[in-house]
């Protein structure tokens, strides 16, 4: 998603400066072009060879050196830059750029860029809630500039608040979020994830495999996309998605609560979980002792939360996963029509680099049109992409016939 993009980085003097690397790091990573601006007291944190070893690119640190000007030049970043970046930003940055004073290199392409600039404060805790910096912020957001919170938690100053640099890794999914197009604005989607647990007494319970990982992939690039997200999901290892209203629910009757709670104001849902279709008939009071024997466990039906949902469909886009192990395609198809799906998502995982615990996935496409589209092993993030795309494209055509 950021190949090829240049990140201007700026870099201004808080204990936090050393987070800068990992954010660096990060971004070259998803194949960004790196180009610091270092601040004077930023380097009595972190030095600049540190993050052009990092960067693979030159560090600016100085408005009027002869060196740096003729091989990259203040102008020349601003103009280049698709994206600038701010972080750590201290309160002295963001009060010069909300008042347009430009006395150093980073100040000077700030008010020269015209690509969109993320602010990432971070600072002592009376610092941030002091009323000029609040006021600073709420002009700078007012102005179009994009302020990325920080968190609460214990800080260098020996404190506890608000005022941690936000995690490097929210920081640079804030970056791929304002890069990408907001085709989804407007859209209220419903992503459910995960598995069930089915208890059968207090310490044991029935699941499958399912982690998560491509309901949270659907969630997260739903977002990036303008979407209003809530993500329902199972037990997972995952931490929620940036951005996302997040219902953390159990069982299946839970997830079908929470799912038919949000209904009426969705305009897509996604049903990516694995959700169980029987739990136990009776959920033993106690942890069941071992015993001689075999024990029978007694299962029941779940109610069939995507095929409640397809009844009830009227406008919405419904989407739909068939996890399967042998005739994917006919399995899918029979899905989609007994559901009263607009697309469903089949995935064989027997084949290696799809289905659970991987980042990868390797599914067919099959929407009401009949259309089937098989996609190479891919992220799950650009399979989550290639699945919206279908979904405009159904949407700008509602009433092609049916032909599955």
């Amino acid at each position: 998603m950021l190949t090829g993009k240049n990140i201007v980085l700026g870099v201004t003097g808080g204990i936090a400066a050393y987070k800068a690397a990992e954010i660096v790091r990060l971004l070259v990573q998803e194949g960004a072009i790196v180009r610091v601006i270092m601040s004077k007291n930023a380097q009595e944190f972190i030095t600049p060879l540190t993050l052009q070893t990092l960067s693979g690119n030159p560090v600016s640190t100085e408005t009027f050196s002869l060196t740096q000007e003729s091989q990259i030049g203040h102008i020349r970043l601003a103009d280049t830059a698709d994206l600038v970046l701010i972080a750590p930003a201290t309160a002295n940055v963001i009060a010069k750029l909300a008042h347009g004073l430009a006395d150093d290199l980073l100040t000077t392409v700030l008010l020269a860029t015209t690509a969109p600039v993320l602010i990432a404060p971070a600072m002592n805790v009376h610092m941030y809630a002091h009323p000029l910096v609040q006021e600073n912020l709420r002009k700078l957001a007012s102005l179009g500039y994009r302020i990325i919170e920080p968190t609460e938690g214990f800080l260098a100053c020996g404190y506890e608040g608000k005022g941690r640099l936000a995690e490097p890794g929210d920081i640079v999914e804030e970056v791929r979020a304002a890069l990408t197009p907001k085709d989804l604005q407007g859209e209220r989607i419903i992503v459910t994830a995960g598995p069930n647990a089915e208890p059968i007494d207090p310490v044991r319970f029935i699941s499958n495999r399912s982690t998560g990982k491509m309901g949270f992939a659907m969630a997260r690039v739903a977002w990036r996309r303008g979407a209003e997200v809530t993500l329902v999901s199972g037990p997972t290892a995952l931490p929620p998605p940036r951005g996302v209203r997040f219902l953390a629910v159990r069982t299946a009757r839970e997830m079908q609560q929470a799912v038919l709670q949000h209904y009426p104001q969705a305009t897509i849902v996604v049903s990516a979980a694995a959700i169980a279709d029987y739990r136990p008939v009776h959920v033993a009071p106690q942890k069941i002792k071992k015993g001689e024997g075999t024990v029978v466990l007694e299962l029941t039906r779940n109610p069939d939360v995507l095929a409640e949902l397809g009844q009830q469909k009227g406008n919405r886009l419904l989407v739909g996963f068939a996890t399967e192990t042998e005739e994917v395609v006919q399995n899918a198809v029979r899905k989609l029509r007994s559901k009263n799906l607009d697309l469903i998502v089949a995935n064989d995982v027997t084949q290696e680099g799809a289905g659970f615990a991987v980042d990868t996935n390797i599914v067919t496409l099959i929407d009401r049109t009949g259309k089937i589209e098989a996609l190479p092993r891919l992220s799950k993030d650009e399979v989550a992409s290639i699945i919206y795309d279908r979904l405009l494209a159904l949407k700008a055509s509602p009433n092609v016939p049916e032909h599955c």
